[in-house]
């Protein structure tokens, strides 16, 4: 069994409420969790956000629509995760996403989760040696090692971060890194600012009509999708 725990709220500091900007007519978490369906090593999805008031409006679209959802800590994401795996009864791989990513990349993601499982490997990534445009970050785990983490996590930051305990040269897991060529870790897909966002509209507005599946290499071939990362 994989998992996908999308993690989600509505306090983003930068641009709050972003995870449910109308994107073509439908909130952006909704036009991810479209991408993320098309996924074939995921067998479920499930949305972790928390139990703030805030979010309310978010856990009742999402109920709305259909999607799994889980609430927990605002600011202990790695105890939000932990309690979606206890409250779920989730066993095997677990794939961290977020929900500031609308252009996730399905063939990325399953990637990910082929090279943890055909590696025998605890923790895979394509963050920690990134050649992906960020944006197309994932993340993928074993139960076992999030319960581990969220046993031995102290710190604020691991906590909110959810993997860093993981990923530690000192922690007891075997890890592996999905690399691509050539490196395109310079661009910027993911959606913090109201730039990013603008530039998420108009790679829709150009693809989806005519393909709503369409690729990385559909958005590489727009004359304007080289969006360099500090832009």
């Amino acid at each position: 069994m994989t998992t996908a725990i999308l993690q989600a709220r509505m306090s983003s500091s930068r641009l709050p409420g972003k995870v449910l900007k109308p994107l073509l007519g439908q909130p952006m978490i909704l036009r991810q969790i479209e991408r993320l369906r098309r996924c074939r090593e995921l067998d479920r999805i499930v949305v972790a956000t928390s139990e703030d008031p805030s979010d309310d409006v978010l856990a009742e679209t999402l109920a709305g629509a259909g999607v799994e959802v889980v609430r927990g800590p605002l600011d202990d994401v790695l105890g939000r995760f932990l309690k979606a795996v206890e409250v779920l009864g989730l066993e095997g791989d677990l794939v961290r996403l977020t929900a500031d990513c609308p252009l996730a990349d399905p063939t990325v993601i399953d990637a990910c989760v082929a090279l943890r499982r055909e590696r025998g490997l605890d923790y895979a990534s394509n963050g920690q040696v990134r050649t992906f445009p960020r944006g197309l970050d994932v993340e993928v785990f074993t139960v076992e090692a999030l319960r581990r983490a969220a046993a031995e996590a102290a710190s604020a930051y691991d906590r909110e971060h959810v993997t860093p305990w993981l990923y530690r040269p000192e922690a007891p897991f075997r890890r592996g890194d999905l690399v691509q060529a050539p490196d395109r870790s310079a661009f910027r897909w993911t959606v913090d600012l109201p730039g990013d966002f603008a530039f998420v509209e108009r790679v829709y507005a150009a693809l989806y009509p005519g393909n709503p599946a369409f690729t990385s290499a559909d958005i590489l071939a727009l004359p304007f999708a080289r969006r360099e990362a500090d832009a």
